[in-house]
Order: structure tokens, then sequence, then C-alpha cells
């Protein structure tokens, strides 16, 4: 995979002082290619680029990731993560779906992969498209682990379809009502839509 994606990319950040702590090392790696990836896209980020920006060697990112997709979808928050915050009771879990959203998107300040992808998407990149079919695969993991039901796979694809439109309004246009809202705001009008969505 690696082989067919150029490894040469700008240079413009300053590279980061170099760590010898494993840790340390791979937060700064994975933070990162959060920025570089949402900033530039998928395509135009290189593994080279986000080893300069992180303060590592381009060797140190293969060894702990593998591939540039790898180390997208180490960036974005796997199933693991956000199933210690939407599991519990059904009835709510369209709000905490609202809130961790909401949460995740802020807490980024537009450098989530999450608008990367979907920059990357609508450019048509085969490399894309696999991503965002492997964030759709965790998604209906997570999912099925709350609400187990016939029709989830429709149930998730719409929810993502929804969260898409929404994420492009207000963290890529960044214009129109939603993105007006505060948070709060956001949060109070996305819960009944997505209890419309997954629990009819």
């Amino acid at each position: 995979m690696t082989g067919s994606l150029p490894e040469d990319g700008p240079k413009a950040t300053p590279a980061k002082k170099r760590t010898r702590e494993p840790e340390v090392r791979r937060a700064a790696i994975l933070a990162a290619a959060r920025d570089a990836f949402a900033n530039q896209g998928f395509a135009k980020t290189t593994i080279r680029e986000v080893a300069h920006r992180a303060g590592v060697t381009h060797g140190l990112v293969i060894r702990h990731f593998g591939s540039k997709e790898q180390l997208f979808l180490a960036a974005v928050p796997s199933s693991n993560n956000l199933m210690a915050e939407v599991a519990g009771d059904p009835k709510s879990l369209p709000t905490r779906i609202a809130r961790s959203y909401v949460r995740r998107m802020s807490a980024s300040e537009g450098s989530d992969p999450f608008v990367a992808v979907i920059r990357a998407v609508a450019s048509e990149e085969e490399a894309a498209k696999r991503l965002f079919a492997a964030m759709h695969d965790e998604s209906l993991e997570m999912y099925a682990h709350v609400i187990p039901s016939p029709d989830l796979p429709e149930r998730v694809s719409s929810v993502g379809a929804y969260l898409l439109g929404v994420t492009f309004s207000r963290y890529v246009h960044r214009s129109g009502p939603l993105a007006d809202m505060t948070d709060e705001e956001l949060i109070r009008h996305l819960t009944p839509h997505l209890r419309a969505i997954l629990l009819g």
C-alpha cells in the first residue's frame, strides 16, 4: 500500500524535538497525523511529513503503524474507545452519541481525521473509500453491543450519512444554522434525529 503512495511532502511545519520515550513518540505521531490529515487530506499527507511534524524518523512511523492507511485508522477513535462512552441504556444512546460526537469534533478544533476522510472520499480516492468502509464496520460492531437489531446495518449507515452531513456543514463548510449553534444547542438538535434513526 505504501509503495503506491508518494512519500515526498511539504516540510513547512517545524519538526518537534525528538524523544526516546515510546508512548510519548506514539502520541506525538498520532497528534501530528490528525493535524496533517485534517488540514491537507489523505492523499497529500505523507508518512515522511507526519514523522517530521512529530520529531521522529520515517522508519519509526512505519514500525509503529505499517502504512499510511493504518496510521489514519489509528488516528481515528476506535470502537473500543467510543464504546466506553456509548455503552449503557439503549434509550439514552442517542444523547450519548450526540455528546460524544460534538465533544470529539469540538476538541479536535477541525483536526479530526473524520473531516479528512470526508474530503478524500468526495475526491474519489480509493484508499479513502476503504478507510471509510473500515470506520463503518467499527461503528457497526460498536452499536451491535448496545442495540442488536436485524436492520442495524441500515440504521448505522443512516447515522453515518446524517453525521457526515452535519460534519460537512459545521466543520468543513462552516456556514449555516448548524455551524452557528453552540455545542449544547447542537447536542439538543442532534439527539431527536439520532433517536429516530437508531430506535425508530
